[in-house]
């Protein structure tokens, strides 16, 4: 008895696992899959992007710190929020970009936008301050 009650309690598991993985539309599977990071090789042409001209602060913002900085996770401060931009802003622009760059507490160097050069750095923090 005992075996066949577990024999029910694995099959049902494994039908509602199978259930959940066919939800995924094949979007969310890619996205899942997808490479996250590349390879630079010393003295090759840099990649595209780079050619193509330096980002926005509004496109580096969607791109790469919208996730933290939209809801305040860990303590980011929020896009355009006075109260939470006022005590680092204090400390003054340049060590706010210092910060952002080689990064501070919970957020690591450049946030997630390890190909974000420096002035596109400072254009996303000009971007979630704007107004303020």
């Amino acid at each position: 008895m005992k075996f066949k009650t577990l024999l029910c309690l694995v099959i049902s598991c494994l039908c509602f696992v199978t259930v959940n993985a066919q939800e995924m539309s094949e979007e969310d599977i890619k996205s899942r899959i997808k490479p996250v990071g590349s390879v630079n090789i010393a003295g090759a042409q840099a990649a595209s992007a780079a050619a193509a001209g330096p980002r926005s602060g509004a496109d580096v913002y969607t791109k790469s710190c919208v996730a933290c900085h939209s809801s305040g996770v860990l303590g980011a401060p929020k896009l355009q929020d006075a109260a939470d931009w006022a005590p680092r802003l204090e400390q003054g622009f340049d060590t706010v970009l210092q910060n952002a760059i080689n990064g501070i507490k919970a957020m690591p160097p450049k946030g997630t936008c390890g190909d974000c050069s420096d002035d596109e750095i400072k254009a996303a923090i000009e971007h979630m301050i704007e107004g303020i």
